[in-house]
């Protein structure tokens, strides 16, 4: 969309530096950064509530060389970092894109660090990279977190925050610690040290009034406070609906965008920039079967309001997209209410395997979730179904390990989550969960060929024994290990027992889509000759990945999304300075 014929500055209803399109991680940090460089910045979101993804995330930020890694004395080579994103994403992100990242999201992090009394990152080693056996990935990780908050300081804003999909009961909140150590409740103490933890903080809340959030909660609710400390304003309920450009053709500058706001359509002008953070087309279901048939339905556990508004918006500018068949995937189970559930623990726990339609594993069932997605993608392609598997275990493990939420310790009245020894009858009602007396009897429930589910579970339980999965290697590598049971040799191998044997459906999730408009190192958005287009951003979901189609560590999602919007908006500063001084030149010239 041009201006109107009153020139390029006229018509406008409201006017900034830079317009921040979006209010996850990555637009967040754009207008914090662009405000410190001394630019006035506007952040606009879509709905009713802020935060996008980040705020139903696990919060976790992947940044090797982060201050709080440093302050602990690690140090991860930046070279080696490179070196080691640039193998997982296999040609598919450019060396330029690679490098700014490794050496951006330390800076973003000291910067977020220093402007605001509010961001308190720590780093606890131990969550492994995702390949940390390759060169340049970590077995300690680098996956940084912020502690927990009271949303209370949030003030009248935290009605406004974005909540979880599945709210937790009242008190109940996890630190990315805890998680690990509760998977563990029947293996050790420090497991149930976190079950008295919980119960200790639902007391809390309920005498003392806490509201306590974590993980991504906690680090959206930091990032708002920042905004309100520096006074950068953030307008709810105003939807972009295009961008304006100064002309047409490829030459033409984003100079703002138009909104609906309070009921009319406005027009807000971008002096500097404009960036697009308004994340991927995660509930678009058209736009993602054109791209990926195979996903049928919508299992995302991305932000409602995800439907590619900006992806669309840089589009009708002139922006090219890659990546658009991409998703963050997350196997998950999906409850006949729509109610998915996030298929973590289960797949490391010790006694289960997993198999596809035929009746056959076809993957280290620990792999990281994008692995473990791509190979049932691959596999449904093939003609084998794999969309939906299942997960094969035996009661022994639903007596150990948490699964599919279930606690095992013995029958709770009212406990907020399913517990006891039997599994609950409504999940054998449901059909997502299957019960049998034999593998032959639970291969016709789940219609799969009995001899071939016999004799997988034979061939696993004999690699078990002997406690190496000569198949598919499961348990070699450190992040197999991660959720697995600690008190096993192999903590991801042990053979399934006596019956009854349980199945459990595994159905493609995800956390967002994970292509978008085609940027470069600066975050800029290319067109379809790789030519930048001037005033125009991308970062985050609405961009393509810097990640390609891997995922380095836990937080490479927000890590990115942050990091780049701190160059993009770094980028647009020294860029208004660079046509401040030129201005100022030519009227010197001309004087």
């Amino acid at each position: 969309m041009t201006p109107n014929d009153n020139g390029p500055t006229a018509g406008f209803d409201h006017e900034v530096d830079v317009l921040v399109i979006g209010s996850g991680g990555g637009g967040l940090t754009a207008a914090l950064t662009a405000q410190a460089e001394g630019l006035d910045a506007l952040v606009i979101e879509k709905s009713a509530h802020y935060g996008g993804s980040t705020a139903l995330s696990g919060g976790g930020i992947w940044v090797p060389g982060a201050p709080s890694q440093r302050r602990e004395g690690y140090s991860p080579d930046p070279d080696e970092v490179f070196g080691y994103l640039k193998q997982i994403t296999g040609g598919l992100v450019s060396d330029a894109r690679l490098r700014q990242y490794v050496d951006a999201a330390p800076e973003m992090m000291q910067f977020l660090e220093d402007r605001s009394r509010w961001f308190e990152f720590v780093w606890k080693p131990g969550y492994a990279d995702y390949y940390p056996e390759l060169p340049g990935g970590s077995e300690l990780g680098s996956t940084i977190n912020v502690p927990a908050i009271d949303l209370r300081k949030l003030g009248a804003e935290e009605q406004n925050l974005l909540q979880p999909l599945a709210l937790a009961p009242k008190g109940i909140w996890f630190a990315p610690k805890d998680l690990r150590l509760f998977y563990q409740v029947r293996q050790n103490w420090r497991g149930k040290a976190v079950l008295v933890k919980l119960i200790w903080r639902m007391f809390r809340a309920r005498v003392f009034g806490d509201r306590m959030a974590a993980i991504g909660q906690s680090l959206v609710a930091r990032m708002r406070l920042a905004l309100q400390e520096h006074n950068i304003p953030l307008w709810l309920n105003t939807p972009m609906t295009e961008l304006i450009t100064d002309g047409d053709g490829p030459a033409a500058r984003v100079i703002g965008a138009v909104v609906e706001r309070d009921g009319r359509t406005q027009r807000i002008r971008a002096r500097a920039g404009v960036v697009i953070a308004a994340g991927g087309f995660d509930h678009d279901m058209a736009w993602r079967r054109e791209h990926l048939p195979e996903v049928e339905k919508d299992w995302s556990f991305g932000n409602p309001a995800a439907t590619g508004d900006g992806i669309r918006a840089g589009q009708k500018v002139g922006a090219a997209t890659e990546l658009m068949d991409e998703a963050w995937w997350f196997p998950a189970m999906c409850w006949p209410d729509g109610r998915l559930q996030f298929m973590l623990n289960e797949r490391m726990m010790p006694a289960q395997f997993v198999v596809n339609g035929a009746g056959k594993r076809f993957i280290n069932e620990a792999a990281p979730y994008m692995d473990f997605a791509h190979a049932m993608i691959d596999g449904q392609r093939s003609g084998i179904t794999h969309i939906p598997v299942w997960l094969i275990t035996d009661q022994r493990s639903f007596h150990r390990y948490v699964v599919g939420g279930h606690l095992p310790i013995p029958k709770v009245p009212f406990a907020p989550v399913p517990t006891g020894r039997k599994i609950p009858q409504a999940w054998l009602d449901s059909g997502i969960v299957k019960e049998a007396g034999s593998f032959e009897e639970l291969a016709a429930k789940i219609d799969v060929p009995p001899e071939a589910l016999r004799g997988t579970a034979e061939r696993f339980n004999e690699l078990a024994r002997k406690g190496h999965d000569d198949d598919f290697n499961r348990g070699d590598s450190a992040y197999d290990n991660y959720y697995g049971d600690p008190t096993l040799p192999n903590p991801n191998l042990h053979p399934l027992s006596k019956p009854p044997y349980y199945a459990f459906q595994i159905i493609l999730g995800d956390l967002g889509t994970s292509g978008g408009l085609r940027t470069d190192e600066h975050a800029r958005v290319l067109d379809t000759e790789e030519r930048h287009i001037p005033g125009l951003y991308a970062v985050g979901n609405a961009s393509a990945a810097v990640m390609g189609r891997s995922y380095a560590g836990a937080g490479a999602t927000i890590g990115p999304a942050m990091a780049f919007g701190y160059v993009a908006a770094k980028h647009i500063a020294a860029q208004n300075t660079t046509q401040n001084q030129q201005q100022v030149h030519d009227d010197v010239r001309n004087a």
